[in-house]
């Protein structure tokens, strides 16, 4: 058992764009904040941003992964059936996700227990390390240790997104591998659904649950 640890539910989306801006959307309908949603976003330049819903989550998510900029503004995350939307401050973004592929029909049958073990996830370290940048679990900054559980898996086919207004353009890898922790979101853009294991230092507070959303089966 991992001591001091917070367990998200919920699902990644890597994307990149023409424009050379890479972006990662968190979805987490339970967590140890309750449901919320977050965003990662490298620049072409290669400046690292996080976009927050407040700022308790800000600062957790800072702790655990390295930003150049961290803004907390409001983050609302839609998703119906293969079509997502979300606005978090000066981003706008829409995509679409394609069918199940044969490694998304595998992971659906991994049991939520099993997937939120740390050795089960140690195991599927080893082939995700086939895909480049991509680690299953790692060490984080500040001390933190991550495990990520797999559940499934579906390409994105399409993105929109802008920011403060001006287009990004269309779906590109998300290449170079972004920089926020110790692994990349996969090359080819991808919604993951994912139990997330974070396990903080000594002494590092551990928040008190909230209520789950009800939306974690979208």
């Amino acid at each position: 058992m991992v001591r001091n640890a917070r367990r998200f539910h919920g699902w990644i989306a890597g994307v990149g764009t023409s424009s050379g801006t890479r972006i990662v959307l968190g979805h987490w309908p339970r967590s140890p904040f309750g449901p919320f949603g977050d965003v990662m976003l490298e620049r072409a330049d290669g400046q690292r941003l996080l976009l927050a819903p407040s700022r308790r989550v800000a600062d957790f998510v800072a702790a655990v992964y390295r930003f150049d900029r961290v803004l907390v503004v409001p983050v609302a995350v839609e998703a119906a059936g293969r079509h997502w939307h979300v606005a978090a401050g000066p981003l706008r973004m829409r995509f679409t996700t394609g069918r199940r592929g044969a490694l998304g029909l595998l992971l659906r049958c991994v049991p939520a227990p099993l997937a939120a073990r740390p050795a089960w996830v140690a195991l599927t370290d080893v082939p995700a390390r086939l895909m480049p940048g991509v680690r299953t679990r790692g060490s984080a900054g500040g001390g933190y240790r991550e495990w990520y559980g797999v559940r499934d898996l579906r390409g994105i086919t399409t993105v929109e997104a802008s920011w403060e207004g001006r287009d990004l353009g269309p779906l590109a890898p998300v290449d170079p591998p972004v920089r926020f922790g110790f692994g990349s979101a996969p090359r080819t853009p991808a919604l993951v659904r994912v139990v997330t294991t974070v396990a903080g230092p000594p002494g590092s507070p551990v928040p008190a649950s909230e209520p789950a959303s009800g939306r974690g089966d979208l």
